[in-house]
């Protein structure tokens, strides 16, 4: 049986697409299928295996640590990092966390809903024994831009802003890295994580692992609205 590392989630981004929703309340706080999304996913999270969790938080954070409180009743263990007076970004907020994630660890955006089998994914990049996974879905540009090229199990390029026409592919969402990847930066400057994917690539360092369960997201209205049907629909199913 896979044991299980800790979970960073990272939930600090101000969520300017679901305004006016989130001029009051984070994005991990909007409603989803009757509840707040926070909920949803940390559920799942309890589901595969993880038993210690660590938000990452930044725009309007006090409210999700109110509503998670320690993450007893989740069946899990809270922690909270907190960006401060200013946001630091993905990768400055895994930065800031490390003291609270241990050696190794999962990474998961705060506006994902990423129905799959963890352990597997954990146990594949442990036996690889790179810094760093990525997992990717072909995705074709169906729900959002492809930006990986993925050939043969291995990540060829990955990047968010240059377009290659190979880029079949997508970030699906879920990641792990070993700690040490990011200790050498400073732990108050904000950086995006998907810098530090792209660096482990040319190094050779960030495995790939292909999923084919589709992702669903509350990152845009529409996504917003398609993840609140698909949760109802799984509820009653």
């Amino acid at each position: 049986m896979t044991v299980m590392p800790a979970v960073a989630v990272l939930a600090g981004g101000l969520a300017t697409r679901l305004r006016p929703i989130t001029t009051t309340i984070p994005k991990a706080m909007v409603e989803v299928a009757d509840e707040p999304f926070i909920a949803h996913q940390l559920r799942l999270l309890h589901r595969e295996g993880t038993r210690m969790v660590v938000l990452c938080l930044g725009y309007l954070g006090e409210q999700v640590a109110d509503f998670v409180g320690d993450g007893s009743r989740f069946g899990l263990e809270v922690r909270y990092s907190f960006d401060g007076d200013r946001l630091l970004g993905t990768g400055g907020a895994l930065r800031k966390a490390l003291p609270l994630l241990g050696p190794e660890f999962l990474i998961l955006y705060g506006d994902s809903y990423l129905d799959l089998a963890y352990a597997p994914v954990v146990g594949a990049w442990r036996a690889g024994g790179l810094d760093g996974m990525m997992t990717v879905y072909r995705n074709e540009g169906r729900w959002d831009t492809s930006n990986v090229v993925f050939s043969d199990g291995r990540i060829i390029c990955y990047s968010k802003t240059i377009h290659d026409p190979g880029m079949r592919h997508i970030d699906y969402g879920l990641g792990l890295l070993r700690a040490g990847v990011l200790a050498a930066r400073p732990d108050d400057q904000p950086f995006d994580l998907a810098g530090v994917y792209s660096d482990l690539v040319a190094a050779g360092r960030l495995a790939g692992y292909e999923v084919r369960q589709r992702f669903y997201e509350i990152g845009s209205p529409e996504g917003l609205a398609e993840t609140d049907a698909w949760l109802r629909h799984k509820a009653i199913g």
